[in-house]
């Protein structure tokens, strides 16, 4: 998910350029910018908003990405795809999730049940029945073990065992432990 923003960021992206908002039109998404010119014609079956200089778009029911100028950057290839965070992004392919680069590289390959955006420098993933953590090379640092993970913030994270909740740090290490 995108960061909040500041008054100062609403209608500019982290270059400096205009700020562009997804807007349907004949059952087609395209965008426009804050004074309601379109930019981007209207053309996708879905469309969403910007992070980190690319937005998610839909054609053929399948979800890719465009820059501001509206080009295309990564094909529409994944069953679903989710927004930028840290530089990656989390894409679902056949019911498993991977993470790719801006270049729509896979950095870690659709392996997990599930999994969350990247929050200081780790995601959390299911694998089975069990959610751990892993760096952005797809490394386990805290190895499958909770029932549910949360994502970090501030250095903690929310996990939950047998129906109790707790927080660990990014070693694993509980810092409060689960209770109910």
């Amino acid at each position: 998910m995108c960061k909040r923003e500041t008054p100062s960021e609403m209608y500019q992206d982290e270059r400096g350029q205009r700020k562009l908002y997804s807007v349907l039109l004949k059952s087609k998404w395209g965008y426009i910018d804050k004074t309601g010119k379109i930019v981007i014609p209207p053309q996708f079956e879905n469309a969403w908003q910007f992070c980190e200089g690319l937005a998610r778009i839909e054609i053929n029911n399948k979800v890719g990405y465009i820059d501001t100028t509206g080009k295309i950057v990564i094909n529409p290839q994944f069953d679903f795809a989710f927004d930028f965070s840290e530089g990656q992004a989390k894409v679902e392919i056949g019911k498993r999730f991977g993470y790719i680069d801006k270049t729509g590289i896979y950095v870690i390959n659709p392996q997990f049940d599930d999994a969350s955006d990247f929050s200081e420098g780790l995601a959390a993933v299911r694998h089975g029945k069990w959610w751990g953590y892993i760096d952005k090379t797809g490394k386990y640092v805290v190895e499958p073990q909770f029932d549910w993970a949360r994502d970090f913030s501030g250095g903690i994270a929310m996990v939950e065992v047998d129906d109790k909740y707790g927080y660990i740090d990014k070693t694993g290490k509980y810092i409060w432990n689960p209770i109910n």
